[in-house]
């Protein structure tokens, strides 16, 4: 019986450690296929460049990491108010049979792929920007919504899972206090699942950074630094995901770089996140 129990639990220790494997070594394979144009081209006219012309030899990401960041602010900026909202309406102001409708239809929402949401802004979002807000319509902007959309089964997921994990002494200790039903929740139940509704948001700009397919449908691909939300613009992932297929030599190489700049941004604000979270919680 202990050997059996001692296999077991070293065949379980090998599939917990295969993911961490498997992520190692697409790391190093990303990292050595991307690093010598880096060091070819110069790590500060690649990040920093404005021009990318493969062609010419002219590989500048700059105004992709600056449409990257504007898309998944304006996704965070639409996608963590209205889910913090769904998530305290779900928890505490739903009935029950509403919410047993309304839970399943929001996972649902997560398993929908992205296509579709491309699809859908494309044929009914993208328009309406472009005869009510002008611009071609094909923008941050309408990228931004699309994205806080598909952000949003992560988001509510999470923090209501986080919400429901704290014990019922803290609801029932506010409300014996003269607390309100909603300074209850607003200055009790939100600030203590602080940590889980952090980790909800990191999850979804992680989502928002890495979205390709809805992204090459809806932004309209345009290689420019953008001066406001309704230019058109092309993010990291979009550059990979549209030249990936045709691209050879250094231009192929300067994909798997952006890959690594990329990379290295998720990893930041993923950090980032989880340092500020702590010295919060710790205050």
């Amino acid at each position: 019986m202990d050997i059996k129990e001692k296999l077991i639990e070293k065949a379980l220790l090998v599939i917990a450690l295969s993911s961490i494997t498997i992520l190692a070594l697409i790391t190093f394979f990303i990292f050595e296929e991307g690093l010598p144009l880096i060091w070819k081209v110069g790590p500060r006219a690649f990040i920093l460049g404005n021009r990318w012309v493969p062609s010419q030899g002219s590989f500048g990401i700059f105004p992709m990491i600056v449409s990257s960041f504007w898309v998944t602010l304006g996704a965070l900026l639409l996608g963590i108010p209205l889910g913090l909202a769904c998530t305290i309406f779900l928890c505490e102001l739903t009935p029950r049979s509403v919410g047993l409708f309304l839970r399943p239809a929001i996972h649902l929402l997560a398993a929908i792929p992205s296509v579709i949401y491309g699809f859908w802004g494309l044929v009914v979002f993208v328009p309406l920007v472009r005869n009510y807000l002008g611009g071609p319509g094909l923008s941050i902007l309408s990228g931004s919504v699309i994205l806080g959309f598909m952000i949003l089964p992560t988001i509510i997921s999470i923090s209501e899972d986080s919400i429901k994990a704290l014990p019922r002494t803290y609801k029932e200790g506010a409300l014996a206090l003269g607390a309100t039903h909603w300074q209850t929740i607003w200055r009790v139940m939100i600030p203590a699942a602080r940590s889980g509704i952090v980790a909800s948001i990191i999850l979804g700009m992680g989502r928002a950074l890495g979205e390709t397919m809805a992204m090459i449908m809806i932004l309209g691909n345009a290689v420019q630094m953008p001066s406001s939300f309704l230019d058109s613009a092309r993010t990291l992932t979009t550059n990979i995901g549209i030249e990936m297929g045709y691209a050879s030599g250094d231009h192929r190489q300067a994909l798997f770089a952006t890959g690594i700049v990329l990379f290295v941004i998720i990893m930041i604000l993923n950090s980032a996140a989880i340092v500020l979270s702590r010295r919060r919680a710790g205050g």
